[in-house]
This record gives structure tokens, sequence and C-alpha cells, in this order.
């Protein structure tokens, strides 16, 4: 049997902690990612909403992929803004993957459509799935024997 103490302040206390650290050290912070395995590559998603295009760095160095943004901030030319409510994060953010020894890091590519990047990474020929023969023992062989 196991016995366990039930302690509801402890346990919303945990509950309130857990959901501050999601919001403040989580994905939100940086790039929220999903990573999608397919039959020749995988795909990186990352969601990088109101970037500028030409601020994506995509760079793979030893079997890490690091994806770098940055997003300016967007004030008037005359000053005359003043923030009311500031969430969005300016500045350059940056995540890093390691790579899978079976993933080709030379033949990467990314593109970036409607606020997401997509880093295709093909699969290595040796590491695709790949069928096996299976062949009948010879019947002569095994009278022989």
């Amino acid at each position: 049997m196991y016995l366990t103490t039930f302690d509801p302040f402890a346990r919303d206390l945990q509950r309130q902690f857990d959901r501050l650290a999601r919001t403040s050290f989580g994905p939100s912070t940086g790039m929220p990612m999903d990573a999608v395995r397919r039959e020749g590559d995988v795909e990186l998603r990352f969601d990088v909403p109101g970037i500028d295009p030409d601020s994506i760095e995509v760079t793979v160095d030893r079997a890490v992929l690091s994806v770098s943004v940055t997003r300016t901030d967007e004030r008037s030319e005359n000053g005359s803004e003043k923030f009311v409510v500031r969430e969005r994060r300016t500045g350059t953010v940056t995540r890093r993957v390691r790579l899978s020894e079976n993933l080709n890091a030379e033949a990467v590519e990314a593109d970036y459509r409607n606020g997401v990047l997509q880093v295709r990474i093909p699969v290595l020929e040796q590491a695709k799935p790949r069928k096996v023969e299976v062949r009948q023992a010879d019947a002569q062989a095994e009278l022989v024997s």
C-alpha cells in the first residue's frame, strides 16, 4: 500500500508556481516549436509572428541547429507614442536544437510563411526504414544437413 498526504494548500501553490513558470520561463518567452517526423525528413515549426523575414537567421554548427529572430521596437517617428500595455517582446531570441546523427545537417531548408518558420532536415539514407527480404531455406539443403 502507498500512503501519501493530501495538502490542498501545497497542491494549489504548486499549480500556481507551474503556471507562473510556464508564463515566465516557458516557450512563450522564446519561440514555441513543434517537431514532426515524416518518412523522409523532420520538420521543425517555429512560431515567430510579426518578424521581418530578413531578421531570421538559421545556422547549423556541429549538429546544433540555431534559429535567431529579431523584433525591433515599433514606435512612431516623432516619439509621440507611449505604451499603455507592453507584452510583445523586442530584441533577439535564439532557439537551439541538437540534431540527431541520423539527420543530414548539410541539406537543411527553411521557409517563412504566415508567421511560421518551417525548417526541414532530411533523414540520412542509412537511417530510413527499409524492407528486409526474408528468404526461404532450401528444402534440399535441409535434407543434406
